[in-house]
């Protein structure tokens, strides 16, 4: 072993610094920014990263230039600096003189990508966003059982309310099994029997690349499928996640999530002990104001003399009789005199009318006399000229002017001499018998008949 005197940590790292920082006095670098924050003091500290290397860099009195544009996570910047070594921790570091924006990192071109995606398909709508309940029974929680996150959960949850039962779903937070773990874990805790009233989904802060399985598509579906109103609380304030947005409620932090989904024990107690104070004082003004209804009746003079009371309706009931009797008696008084003075004029009245009646009567009957003789001779002459009528159209009257009505042996009269034929038997009607004929040889339209009369016998031909 070398025997010679060792160097001290300082003196090394002091040796190293000044190696870096004449070797390297001005880099100029591009990346991605990552796991940004400004500190109090106005200093800003961040990691400047690629596909496959990082290196941290810190910009004094960043706040006093700031730059054109909004600095955070997943923004590809280029750097202008020179390398140095931070002793205290022994890590080189770039130390930052000016800052330019060079385009939008590849995981924040990926987060927004999705993120407007998912929004189109309305996994972000506010409409299907359940509300918490009051007081829950059984909270589910996903997230690694040991990191830092579910002890902040659990003490705030002891502290607020003991007596509640916790559901751990335990599932890696950080890493590629990430997020098929947490999709898992809300899987499991949805298909329980019984169901906790809400999950919280969440972990502790970390840089973009940390937090990225909360970004992650499969996690994103898993919440919005959830039947159980889902909590996010993933990192910091200053963190979003698109699990922040899916789900129903987005916590800055994991014990401001179980803050919210749990109210304080003793805040409840006090609002039941002030509901039952207010009741109590309720029914006590009740009770006192029937008391003092009850005392102002039992003191009333109706309950100290009733007896009193009934003589004072009773005498009044007889009073009111008594007007009511004389009333009656007054106006069947009047009706009668009425009725008296109206009988003379009512019999003078009666005879004028039987009087005109029998006028009416009389001129009646002497109108319906007139009225029945115009009727019959009306009717008699209607008769008469329908008669002539009949007459001018009665076969027999034609008879009688020399025509006859001609037969066939069938029966069929005769209108044509086409329908006839040599040796056809005719009978011809006339006005007092018929004559039976037959039809003579010759031409087809001059055919001759041969006559035998018989008088008053009816045709059998």
């Amino acid at each position: 072993m070398d025997k010679r005197e060792p160097e001290t940590v300082s003196a090394l790292t002091r040796r190293i610094k000044t190696t870096l920082e004449s070797s390297f006095p001005e880099v100029w670098v591009e990346g991605e920014l990552s796991n940004f924050r400004i500190m109090s003091s106005g200093h800003a500290y961040f990691v400047l990263k690629d596909a496959a290397a990082q290196i941290s860099c810190a910009f004094f009195s960043m706040a006093r230039r700031m730059p054109p544009f909004e600095v955070k996570d997943g923004v590809k910047v280029r750097i202008a600096g020179e390398l140095s070594l931070y002793e205290q921790r022994g890590t080189y570091q770039v130390v930052v003189r000016a800052m330019e924006r060079a385009g939008l990192g590849d995981l924040m071109a990926q987060f927004e990508a999705l993120k407007r995606r998912l929004d189109a398909e309305g996994l972000f709508a506010q409409d299907r966003k359940r509300p918490l309940p009051m007081l829950p029974r059984r909270i589910g929680i996903v997230t690694s059982p040991t990191g830092a996150a579910i002890r902040d959960m659990l003490n705030v949850t002891r502290r607020r309310f003991a007596d509640l039962h916790i559901l751990i779903a335990p599932a890696r937070v950080q890493g590629a099994e990430a997020a098929p773990e947490i999709v898992a874990a809300l899987e499991l805790l949805n298909a329980l029997p019984d169901p906790p009233d809400v999950i919280i989904v969440g972990r502790g802060g970390g840089s973009i690349e940390d937090l990225w399985c909360f970004n992650d598509e499969s996690v994103a579906r898993a919440i919005h499928a959830s039947r159980v109103p889902v909590i996010s609380a993933v990192g910091h304030e200053i963190d979003f996640t698109i699990a922040d947005f899916v789900a129903d409620l987005r916590a800055p932090t994991p014990s401001a999530a179980a803050e919210l989904v749990v109210g304080r024990k003793a805040d409840f107690e006090a609002a039941v002990a002030a509901a039952a104070d207010r009741l109590r004082g309720a029914m006590r003004r009740q009770l006192e104001r029937a008391r003092a209804r009850l005392d102002l009746a039992a003191g009333s003079h109706v309950f100290r003399q009733p007896e009193s009371l009934v003589r004072q309706h009773a005498q009044r009931l007889d009073l009111l009789s008594q007007r009511m009797a004389a009333l009656l008696t007054a106006a069947a008084t009047a009706a009668r005199r009425r009725l008296d003075s109206a009988t003379p004029r009512m019999a003078r009245a009666t005879q004028t009318g039987v009087n005109d009646a029998k006028l009416a009567v009389g001129s009646l009957d002497a109108a319906m006399r007139h009225a029945a003789r115009s009727a019959s001779s009306e009717a008699g002459h209607r008769l008469a000229t329908l008669n002539a009528r009949l007459e001018s159209v009665n076969p027999m009257a034609v008879l009688s002017r020399g025509y006859g009505l001609v037969r066939l042996a069938s029966g069929a009269v005769v209108t044509r001499a086409a329908q006839v034929a040599p040796g056809d038997v005719l009978a011809t009607r006339m006005q007092d018998g018929e004559i039976a004929s037959v039809v003579a040889g010759g031409a087809r339209r001059k055919r001759s008949v041969k006559s035998e009369t018989c008088y008053n016998q009816p045709s059998l031909l």
